[in-house]
């Protein structure tokens, strides 16, 4: 006898159940590659990482789409693997060497990064770990690293080729630099926080020293740098001294007032310092304009030697003050303004990041991002939502150079070597690179590669590049890539400009764009808000005092973990409870929208917990019913015995088609709710209770039916839930399969349930749903009557032919018997109305109550009907609204009229 627990326990079915899932290997593509591989490729999370909400809400969209089409039969592969995360990594290290007193300078480079691989060893994983709660069914046998031997040589690969066509060379370019790090840093890595400054307003005299104009900054410290002043050319307040010289104060020189159109003349005065060297937009204009840039800061930020000697080795804001200082007793400072500005921050050091000019390598990206832009034109690679194309085309069509080294240690070493003479030699190896030089003496470039020149490779040099493999056949192009909007650019693009230039193919087929994971009230998580929810403290619960102390920590800011103690108190005052990782996962798949926002309420993880044991129960009712089924008696297409039984398996094809056409579009929302629908209205609060009755009628013919039907149904609904909610589906299928006459080792490797429209039932469907609004309405009296429900007293019941739903309705509404009449008897019941039917318990009842309730209802069809009303004269709406949609509320009029007419009926028998 097969038995479930009473009670769903997520926690011990969800070890035991992936430890067998990854044992056995079923992560693996298995199906035939004759049908097609399916593959995606995880977006490498950082080696430093932990599972945010963001990994868990992407991990399991993806760990859907695998599963599905595993269970489609497909040669499934999710590709797993981890990012060497450059600066997040060495910092991580550099830190730990801090507390034990030592720094990676002195250590050397070979000896610190010999300490970083070792940590990587020990520490790099975790995130992996923490994806297998989750579910995520990788295949962690092909587990690649960014920096592993084959990885390591594709970048080699990549960036010799480059430089061999011309694509890769090295210049003096402004670039992001974070001081503090000492590196170049990529936009990404820079946050731009608005925060409270000022600005300064500062008088540059005149050439000829009789009379000035004022120019507004945020950035006094920089004036040192100065080249130009601009205006705007139509500015007519300007048009005079377009041409002209300033004295440039706190200096000796003098510069030029230019015209350019990037000047907004509301901004300010009008009037804009340009400082190529120091800033990007500035950049720009002085390449406009040819004017040789100056740079006054050194790489750790402090003043270098070609500013006047009074401010030479201060750090750039103490320089800031003392120019300030300067300029107010020259009278030079006209004015300062409370200003709120954005300042771009590093987001690993939180140091001001500054556009500084360096000698950095940087990759041509014109040529490459041509035929990029044709790969989406043409529909080779489709963006899901398709508003994505135009972000994607927009950063194309105006696309950069980029910037590829930086000032690290950890990463792929540029392979450049320099002879005596400062002559480069691109090589794959130092070998080569001594035959090229003719063997003089070399030394290696010292900076590394930008983690994102790693990860552009990421879609084939995981599959074996530059070498010509199986898997790089089978699966490039790739079927989807999910990913986040605010990756497009850094990433998104660069694999797509990258594997068409080296393979000749797009990376992959689609690219599903998914929103942020941000908190019930549509804010961004964050430490400093306090509401970062950690996926694991709501797989397995965390109480009030842990997490407390999780969040307020590291928190440097007293007043700050003072107020987020506060509201997590009062937010959680029992602490999280476990929802399991199921009950998440539903979570983020009915939350999946094509929106760019996404609001998790953690009230919705209950819900979808409610589901689960929902589900479960359902199961223990099956099987106490069908212990003695033999499997081998159902008999494949023959004619299903019982309108519930017709209408269940009608409702089970639509859908089947609904789920389907749900994934195909990435509607993950709309195939949650399909199923979530199908499984708690249909087949648990109506179908099982229907069941019921049908088994108690005695007729052995429809009992074996039914048994059937209610096992098969049940089997299916788990295979069709098995992508979003893996683990209880896979134990409860492991009960329910046998008798549903299905083999199998497991759910995983089920084939997916396809809906058959042969088997759609609409008689039957109508019948079940005239019978559901009978009985909704006769609930309804019964609650209006305030009936116990052990009392069971006739219904009266006046429509077409009732009798086909008597031993349903006496069975579900707990009627004494069901009588159809002509007209009711005049005891002034109260009489509800559900469709064509009117129905009437035989209850005594007070007049003036029965007349209150009547009106009651009358008032609520009349609103119902101006509403509908409102919606069918308004012509936006009937012009806009789907032919269907019109269509439906036109019907909804016509019901609620007909309700109108017979409610006013029953009111006018007790006169006025």
């Amino acid at each position: 006898m097969i038995e479930l627990a009473k009670s769903y326990s997520p926690d011990e079915i969800e070890t035991r159940w992936y430890s067998i899932w990854e044992d056995k290997g079923y992560f693996q593509p298995r199906g035939k590659p004759a049908e097609g591989g399916y593959c995606i490729m995880l977006p490498p999370p950082n080696i430093t990482g932990t599972l945010h909400m963001g990994h868990a809400f992407q991990d399991t969209l993806m760990d859907i789409l695998i599963r599905y089409h595993r269970m489609l039969g497909e040669a499934a592969l999710w590709q797993p693997g981890t990012d060497h995360a450059g600066i997040a990594t060495q910092i991580v290290v550099e830190r730990q060497l801090e507390r034990l007193g030592e720094n990676r300078n002195n250590l050397g480079r070979t000896e610190f990064l010999k300490r970083v691989w070792s940590w990587k060893e020990e520490s790099g994983s975790s995130i992996t770990r923490q994806m297998r709660r989750l579910g995520a069914s990788c295949d962690w046998s092909r587990e690649r690293f960014t920096m592993d031997e084959g990885l390591s040589r594709a970048v080699t690969e990549v960036f010799v080729k480059l430089y061999e066509q011309g694509l890769v060379y090295r210049g003096k370019r402004l670039v992001n630099w974070d001081p503090v790090l000492g590196t170049a840093v990529s936009d990404l890595e820079v946050a731009n926080e608005e925060e409270s400054g000022h600005m300064w307003f500062i008088r540059y005299p005149y050439e000829t020293g009789i009379g000035s104009i004022v120019v507004a900054t945020t950035r006094p410290e920089t004036m040192l740098g100065d080249v130009a002043v601009a205006v705007h050319p139509d500015d007519e307040r300007y048009q005079h001294l377009i041409g002209k010289k300033l004295r440039l104060p706190l200096t000796d020189r003098c510069i030029p007032v230019i015209a350019d159109s990037h000047v907004d003349p509301a901004f300010g005065t009008g009037c804009v310092k340009i400082t190529p060297a120091h800033d990007f937009n500035d950049y720009q204009i002085g390449l406009r304009h040819s004017l040789a840039p100056i740079t006054i800061l050194t790489l750790d930020a402090r003043i270098n030697e070609i500013a006047p000697p009074a401010y030479r080795g201060l750090d750039r804001f103490e320089a800031r003050k003392k120019i300030i200082t300067d300029l107010e007793s020259l009278g030079l400072l006209a004015e300062i303004r409370p200003h709120t500005l954005k300042v771009p921050r590093g987001e690993r050091s939180g140091s001001v990041i500054e556009p500084m000019l360096t000698d950095q390598w940087f990759v041509t990206m014109q040529s490459l991002a041509d035929p990029a832009l044709n790969a989406v034109r043409k529909g080779d690679i489709r963006f899901v939502p398709e508003n994505w194309t135009t972000v994607y085309n927009q950063w194309l069509e105006n696309i950069q150079d980029w910037c590829i080294s930086r000032q690290l240690w950890w990463g792929h070493r540029i392979p450049a070597w320099y002879d005596d003479e400062g002559h480069v030699y691109v090589a794959r190896t130092k070998d080569e690179a001594h035959l090229k030089a003719g063997n003089k003496a070399l030394h290696q470039d010292e900076d590394v590669l930008d983690t994102w020149f790693s990860s552009a490779l990421w879609p084939f040099s995981t599959l074996g590049w530059p070498d010509q493999t199986p898997e790089l056949e089978l699966f490039l192009p790739t079927s989807v890539l999910v990913t986040g909007f605010d990756i497009i650019f850094f990433w998104v693009a660069r694999m797509i400009m990258m594997s068409l230039h080296f393979t000749g193919k797009v990376p992959f087929k689609e690219v599903y764009v998914h929103g942020l994971v941000r908190d019930p009230h549509g804010q961004k998580m964050s430490k400093s808000k306090g509401n970062v929810l950690d996926p694991l403290d709501l797989i397995d619960g965390i109480e009030l005092e842990p997490l407390v102390k999780k969040r307020t920590t590291q928190l440097m800011n007293p007043k700050m973990a003072t107020a987020i103690e506060r509201a997590t108190r009062k937010d959680y005052p029992h602490g999280i409870p476990s929802f399991g990782t199921d009950a998440l996962r539903f979570t983020f798949a009915s939350l999946a929208t094509h929106g760019r926002d996404i609001k998790f309420d953690m009230q919705r993880c209950e819900g979808y917990r409610n589901f689960c044991n929902k589900l479960w129960n359902a199961t223990r009712f099956v099987l106490m019913n069908v212990q003695d089924l033999d499997p081998s008696s159902f008999l494949a297409g023959a004619k299903i015995q019982g309108v519930a039984n017709r209408y269940i398996v009608s409702r089970l094809q639509k859908t089947e088609a609904r789920v389907a056409q749900a994934f195909s579009e990435y509607r993950f929302d709309l195939a949650a709710r399909s199923i979530y629908e199908y499984v708690w209205d249909e087949y648990c609060d109506w179908y099982l209770e229907l069941v019921k009755v049908d088994l108690a009628r005695g007729n052995p013919v429809l009992s074996q039916a039914t048994r059937h039907t209610m096992v098969r149904v049940l089997e299916t609904v788990l295979r069709l839930a098995h992508p979003i909610i893996p683990f209880i589906t896979e134990e409860l299928w492991q009960c329910i399969a046998p008798f549903a006459g299905c083999t199998g080792t497991s759910i995983m490797l089920a084939r997916y349930p396809k809906t058959n429209p042969e088997r759609i039932d609409e008689e039957a469907e109508l019948q079940i749903e005239t019978f559901k609004h009978i009985a909704s309405e006769a609930r309804g009296l019964r609650a209006a009557m305030g009936l116990a429900p052990g009392v069971r007293v006739p219904l009266y019941i006046i429509g077409p032919n009732p009798e086909i739903h008597r031993d349903y309705l006496i069975g579900l509404c707990r009627l004494k018997e069901l009588r159809q009449v002509n007209e009711f008897p005049s005891n002034d019941a109260p009489i509800a109305i559900a469709g064509d039917y009117q129905l009437m318990l035989e209850v005594p009842i007070n007049p003036e109550e029965e007349k209150e309730r009547l009106s009651r209802e009358i008032h609520r069809i009349q609103a119902e009907i101006r509403r509908a009303e409102g919606k069918l004269s308004n012509e936006k709406f009937m012009e806009r609204a789907p032919a269907a949609v019109v269509a439906q509320e036109q019907e909804r009029l016509s019901g609620f009229l007909d309700s109108l007419e017979k409610l006013n009926q029953q009111i006018n028998r007790f006169g006025s």
